[in-house]
């Protein structure tokens, strides 16, 4: 694969460079080369490489590119997002559900594997090098199997089987086929599992040792956070149940309000089980979210700059009385049409005083998780149930509790809340209408969304991303998803 060719050159460059210059003894963060002799030799070196990757992370967020795009081109491929700029040619592709393998837009399998490969340096720099305060790198490395974790969650959920790179060695990952899918879960599950047994259960700061009060580095609690997704992704009902429950019985998170002072989406909520600082080009800055989303007086436009809004089927799909739809939902009226928004966000212009953070995983989620895994197990109502865990997240909501009593209806019940819970986050919707298997129903029947937003027509091999052409031509071992 000729991203990771060029990933080995790279580091070979920066390796020669620093061994011509015997002065150097400063590594500034973001850590952008990473290899032992230079940088796993003291806790702030090592601490630095990580940084570095949620910068970069941080970066792609504000810019609305990267895996931290997905909340954008996620609720695009699905139905939660009306294109306005329809002529943008990175972001029509997906509104309308006509990628190809030569027309990929922002493409995220180009965008992840380079963060794969910095994880795997760190976890080989991290074994390898010596110097590390026993607790930095312990941290360290937790880190680093919880980031890899994550990525493979994305890349396994947007493409299918995909190459499974878990080292640095460029003559082992050019020769790499896809793996099978149950061989990335596996990974993931596992990368997960080592994390937790390394993370530490409280937050920590850029020392990876001093206590803080930022949510911005992974906790042991992410990691069970994520495992719980993933056990629900696999139909783990008894690993989703137990990891979730451990996420809610620990002491640091709690649902937060959704107005007011330290509500869901604000800076270190309480909610928040892991968020990404933003990354400016000025002194502090908020959320590209909130710098996508939040639509001036003026409505949508084609410059760019605003080039979307909030879809009929997200507005359509609030019960009257849900107070979500009040603080989540905003509206601009330019002459006489309304255009609505996502207002979970509020501070939508960067280099302004910090006060939102874009959260990545959040406590409501773990209570839907187990209610659902709950509900597969057939634990349905009374207490400790799915119902229990569903009538947590209504009653925040100004809901009344669930009516729903059987099993399919409890799991549709659960998906629904999870559509107006999760909405324009992450690509919930657009995941969970796979992992469902009601993307087809939704997107491919008469009055679909396919057809809503403009496009001919629906395929259910869209469903999976097509892998970008410039990866075929450069291994001949990679195979296309099917329908491209």
């Amino acid at each position: 694969m000729r991203i990771y060719y060029k990933l080995l050159l790279m580091s070979f460059v920066a390796f020669m460079s620093n061994a011509a210059c015997k002065k150097l003894v400063y590594v500034s963060a973001p850590v952008t080369s990473v290899n032992s002799s230079n940088v796993f030799t003291s806790d702030a070196t090592a601490a630095a490489v990580l940084t570095g990757i949620y910068t970069k992370m941080s970066q792609s967020n504000a810019g609305w590119s990267g895996i931290t795009s997905f909340f954008l081109f996620g609720a695009l491929s699905a139905d939660e997002l009306t294109l306005y700029d329809v002529n943008n040619t990175t972001y029509n592709p997906y509104y309308y559900n006509t990628l190809n393998n030569s027309n990929t837009g922002t493409d995220f399998w180009i965008s992840i594997y380079p963060l794969i490969y910095d994880v795997n340096a760190a976890i080989e720099g991290l074994k390898s090098g010596g110097g590390l305060t026993p607790a930095v790198r312990q941290q360290a490395l937790g880190e680093a199997y919880f980031l890899r974790a994550f990525f493979y969650f994305y890349l396994v959920n947007l493409y299918g089987d995909v190459p499974l790179v878990v080292g640095t060695d460029y003559a082992v990952n050019a020769a790499l086929p896809r793996a099978a899918k149950a061989q990335v879960w596996q990974q993931v599950i596992d990368d997960l599992h080592l994390a937790q047994g390394y993370l530490s259960v409280n937050f920590l700061d850029g020392t990876l040792v001093q206590t803080t009060t930022a949510r911005v580095r992974p906790t042991r609690w992410a990691a069970a956070s994520l495992l719980a997704r993933a056990y629900l992704y696999t139909g783990n009902w008894i690993g989703a149940d137990s990891a979730a429950s451990a996420v809610i019985a620990s002491s640091g998170y709690v649902l937060a309000p959704l107005t007011g002072t330290g509500r869901v989406f604000s800076q270190n909520s309480v909610e928040s089980i892991w968020q990404l600082q933003p990354v400016g080009t000025g002194p502090t800055s908020n959320t590209g979210e909130g710098l996508l989303f939040l639509l001036p007086s003026s409505g949508p436009n084609t410059s760019g700059t605003y080039p979307v809004y909030l879809g009929n089927a997200v507005i359509n799909s609030f019960e009257l009385g849900d107070q979500r739809e009040v603080a989540w939902v905003n509206s601009v009226k330019v002459g006489a049409t309304t255009y609505y928004f996502p207002y979970k966000y509020q501070a939508g212009r960067l280099n302004t005083t910090t006060i939102e953070y874009s959260t990545v995983m959040r406590l409501a989620e773990q209570y839907l998780i187990r209610a659902e895994a709950r509900a597969e197990e057939g634990i349905i109502t009374g207490a400790n149930s799915a119902a229990t865990d569903l009538n947590v997240i209504r009653q925040r909501a100004g809901l009344p509790a669930t009516l729903a009593a059987t099993q399919s209806d409890m799991i549709a019940a659960i998906l629904h809340e999870r559509q107006v819970e999760l909405f324009t986050e992450w690509g919930h919707r657009w995941l969970d209408l796979k992992r469902a298997g009601t993307i087809d129903a939704v997107m491919g029947t008469p009055g679909n969304a396919c057809v809503v937003k403009g496009g001919s027509g629906w395929s259910s091999n869209w469903q999976w991303y097509p892998i970008p052409l410039s990866e075929l031509n450069a291994d001949f071992r990679l195979q296309q998803n099917v329908g491209y």
